[in-house]
């Protein structure tokens, strides 16, 4: 494609843009060259898109055709579960049981239906399945305390992660200022933040974050998250030599070579390709020569969807002490907006004592759009009332003519 066509690709929908040069990538030569150069194959994901799922089980299904063997890697499960994985490839779980088996709910939480097809794939063509991922608790471990204090026996063998890298740093300390000021109701002045002052003032801000110690303690954290599933994938290349090893994980993890492919290089795996779909447009010609992936895959705009009628609070949970513990609350979810905290303990809801996560999830799946959920919840040794508003069903949009 000449040059000044660089931008034609990434106008049009439904094919594969080469990130580096911004031109049409073929996608029969594409997969020829990912089965001929690559051994892991790393396809990012925003968790809570449908289009982002269905585009991983068309890659998986075209890279399959190119290998002989493959393995297929996932973020939504810990090691621990790697049993129950095997159990489902080998036919001997229904749907509904491997989700429970594997605890869905507990563990992941998105909606199984956007995950079901790709285990549906594995099956059908008897491909290994692989746990990528360790217990949130081990990286919320890290987020508190720091990687060092962890004891070496509670890091569920995860050796110590590469150094992340400065740009990397500099990608993390905007999430965690981002994460950091949703959570406070702090004004800053006004100010064109788009001019010389406002510039100033957002660098001196970003440089006072990654100076804070919590802002250390997110990075390994984050790392930690890295270094696992880079583990997991190295593992698995080694467990099926000559199998290509897809991993399917957010975006956030891959995106510009910063996690995932970092910590497989310091483990000696470098023949590794990251594949991302984007929305065709503006979105895909702002990637185009960086390092963003090796290459993207140009989607249609997103079709206005109706929510999930299944109510979510937003919570990452486990069983804890006194009642359900919170290991982690999910950025502008109903708890986050009910001010429900990590570390938290539910110990009731809607009047009935929660002791276990499947309490819980059983109280919380009965609520209808738009109820408002009371809960009882233990913080610092103290009982507090709290209610949980859950959104109104959106009424169904007409389309745009």
């Amino acid at each position: 494609m000449p040059p000044d066509d660089a931008g034609t690709a990434c106008s049009m929908p439904g094919g594969w843009v080469d990130v580096a040069t911004g031109t049409a990538y073929e996608r029969r030569v594409l997969f020829h060259d990912l089965a001929t150069s690559k051994s892991v194959v790393l396809l990012g994901e925003s968790h809570d898109n449908a289009d982002h799922h269905r585009w991983q089980l068309h890659t998986l299904a075209a890279l399959h055709g190119q290998v002989e063997k493959m393995v297929i890697g996932f973020e939504a499960f810990p090691r621990r579960l790697q049993p129950v994985l095997d159990q489902w490839v080998e036919g001997m779980l229904t749907a509904d049981a491997f989700l429970k088996e594997s605890q869905w709910l507990q563990v992941w939480g998105y909606d199984p239906g956007f995950y079901m097809p790709m285990f549906e794939f594995a099956r059908l063509h008897e491909i290994p399945m692989v746990a990528l991922n360790v217990e949130r608790a081990l990286v919320s471990q890290v987020g508190e305390k720091g990687w060092a204090a962890v004891p070496a026996e509670e890091r569920e063998g995860v050796s110590d992660p590469a150094p992340a890298s400065p740009a990397y740093e500099h990608h993390l300390a905007r999430v965690f200022q981002a994460k950091d000021h949703s959570q406070n109701d702090e004004s800053e002045p006004d100010r064109d933040p788009h001019g010389e002052a406002g510039l100033e003032a957002a660098e001196k801000a970003l440089a006072e974050a990654m100076e804070k110690p919590e802002f250390r303690r997110f990075v390994e954290a984050q790392l930690t998250w890295d270094r696992a599933m880079g583990e997991a994938l190295a593992a698995a290349r080694r467990e099926f030599p000559g199998t290509m090893v897809a991993g399917i994980l957010g975006t956030g993890h891959v995106e510009d070579g910063y996690g995932v492919p970092y910590q497989l290089q310091d483990l000696g795996v470098a023949d590794v390709a990251v594949l991302i779909p984007v929305e065709a447009g503006s979105k895909c010609r702002q990637i185009v020569g960086t390092g963003y992936a090796d290459a993207v895959f140009t989607l249609p705009p997103a079709l206005a969807a109706p929510s999930s009628d299944r109510p979510k609070l937003g919570i990452f949970i486990a069983d804890g002490e006194h009642g359900v513990r919170i290991n982690e609350v999910i950025a502008d979810s109903v708890a986050e907006a009910t001010e429900l905290r990590e570390a938290d303990e539910i110990v009731a809801a809607a009047g009935v004592a929660t002791k276990t996560m499947g309490e819980l999830i059983e109280i919380v799946s009965r609520q209808a759009p738009g109820t408002w959920l009371p809960l009882r919840v233990r913080r610092d040794g103290q009982q507090i009332e709290l209610i949980a508003k859950f959104p109104p069903r959106p009424l169904p949009q007409r389309p745009e003519r």
